[in-house]
């Protein structure tokens, strides 16, 4: 920079009524977005078995469990004794 440069203030530009950036963020999409995810919250719990885990999707407004992996049904199977991994599927000709 030269060092008699001048430097110029620029002045804000008003956005024109009901555009995007009038200064109103609670409407964007963004917001929005952020808000619906900010309604849900994980929660990992330990497994039936040594070393597995449960992941659920819960809503914090409702309490309701919204996704789980493994799912509910996987988790039963675990439980048994005779669960091992690929035993639910037979796969012999």
């Amino acid at each position: 920079m030269e060092p008699n440069a001048k430097i110029a203030r620029i002045a804000p530009v008003a956005a024109p009524s009901g555009s995007a950036t009038s200064g109103s963020f609670d409407r964007s999409p963004g917001s929005r977005e952020a808000e619906e995810a900010a309604r849900y919250r994980l929660v990992i719990e330990e497994g039936p078995s040594a070393g597995s885990y449960v992941y659920k999707t819960l809503d914090r407004v409702t309490g309701e469990v919204v996704r789980q992996l493994p799912r509910e049904q996987v988790v039963q199977l675990m439980q048994g004794g005779d669960y091992a991994s690929g035993s639910v599927i037979d796969t012999s000709a």
